[in-house]
């Protein structure tokens, strides 16, 4: 009985060390991790829309808010997010027999710098792209106020699950 108390105890105690946060959001964050920080993603992309830069960092702060249970810090974070904006372009995306536009498309492309401070091995350096089609007979500065957010929505879902899922 001795045997199998103690076998039940050190069974308990070696998985009681190897525990992941899970939550509804799909997000498996190691319990060590407190904190997150994101810091502001600059628009360097060749062609610049004005509300992109604080659209991104803004959603991609609020994610890992209401997603999880890390707590926000300037910088420095047990997760922490830099990087920038490397692509904003509108080509043309469908075309008609008679050869005219008929979809447009917006693609938007992100470096991300992701650093885990605590398990570097999930740490990464990746490019996220995302885009959406519009309108051809629409301008882009008719629909980007639209676009923009909905395309941002992807990127930060992107984002959110390699940083935050071990899938």
């Amino acid at each position: 009985m001795k045997k199998i108390l103690l076998l039940l105890f050190v069974t308990i105690t070696l998985f009681a060390g190897c525990t992941v946060k899970y939550s509804l959001s799909g997000a498996s964050i190691p319990p060590d991790a407190k904190t997150f920080s994101v810091a502001y993603f600059p628009n360097n992309a060749p062609m610049v829309a004005p509300i992109l830069s604080a659209t991104l960092t803004d959603e991609l702060t609020q994610r890992f808010a209401t997603r999880t249970s890390l707590t926000q810090v300037e910088e420095g974070g047990d997760f922490a997010f830099e990087g920038e904006i490397v692509g904003y372009s509108s080509t043309t995306s469908s075309v008609s027999s008679g050869d005219f536009a008929l979809q447009n498309r917006l693609t938007i492309s992100v470096k991300v710098k992701f650093t885990n401070a605590i398990d570097d091995k999930m740490s990464f350096n990746k490019n996220f792209s995302a885009y959406a089609d519009y309108d051809s007979t629409k301008l882009l500065t008719e629909v980007e106020s639209e676009l923009i957010p909905q395309i941002v929505e992807q990127l930060v879902t992107d984002i959110f699950q390699a940083a935050a899922s071990n899938w």
